[in-house]
């Protein structure tokens, strides 16, 4: 029977100040990392790990959603949110009462009961998993917002005639001098800053690229686990 365990830190770990605070019942001493760490303070407890993500996913979206203004500006509580039309606000509902589950409510550790969700540092398999995992999803990401612009009605254009329209993008931007030419802009002035994009031509084209480089590298990860349990 394989047996689960956690590491614990013990080495002693320099605070610049206020090492005495403690969050959530977690000081400096209990745990080898101050409470600026952030998630490092949880390196062992896989549950309210996941919960930080969880709860951070929501807050992004939330900072982030501009949208959910005007859909609480429309929003009528007497009718169901999916005849209403509305996209962001039911997804930070399902985020803020997970995130608001495993990070107060949920296990702190997963190994138990989901062993899926668990993990040991120690183990490289596990680590190449979960990084696989993540690129996979941002991959994901990317390829559906070139699905979405090329097959799937479109996407918002501000520069469209006639103050701006939904249109599909049919001329994708592929070049790598184009694409990675963004990169070499000027932050300060000039042509504009690092983010700053000619058309959406070329923000889909990104994305294509994006999407790519996203699964060479979790090919490359599955490769590296493959390599490192046949070496072992």
């Amino acid at each position: 029977m394989k047996t689960l365990y956690s590491l614990r830190r013990f080495y002693h770990v320099e605070t610049l100040f206020n090492g005495t605070l403690a969050l959530a019942g977690r000081d400096q001493e209990s745990t080898g990392f101050a409470w600026w760490a952030g998630n490092a303070r949880l390196i062992n407890l896989s549950g309210k790990l996941l919960g930080a993500h969880v709860a951070h996913a929501g807050l992004i979206v939330f900072w982030a959603g501009a949208m959910n203004l005007f859909e609480v500006a429309h929003f009528v509580p007497e009718k169901p949110m999916y005849e209403q039309g509305l996209i962001l606000l039911p997804h930070l509902a399902t985020l803020g009462f997970g995130g608001i589950y495993h990070a107060l409510l949920g296990p702190e550790t997963l190994e138990e009961s989901f062993p899926f969700f668990g993990y040991v540092w120690k183990d490289r398999n596990k680590m190449t998993t979960i990084l696989g995992i993540h690129l996979i999803l941002l991959g994901l990401g990317a390829f559906l917002l070139v699905f979405k612009a090329v097959y799937f009605g479109g996407v918002y254009d501000t520069w469209a005639p006639g103050g701006g329209d939904v249109r599909k993008i049919t001329n994708l931007t592929l070049s790598p001098s184009v694409i990675f030419s963004y990169l070499l802009k000027s932050p300060f002035g000039g042509e504009g800053w690092i983010v700053s994009v000619d058309d959406l031509e070329d923000i889909i084209g990104g994305h294509v690229w994006l999407g790519s480089s996203l699964y060479t590298w979790w090919d490359l990860a599955y490769l590296n686990q493959t390599l490192c349990m046949g070496s072992s």
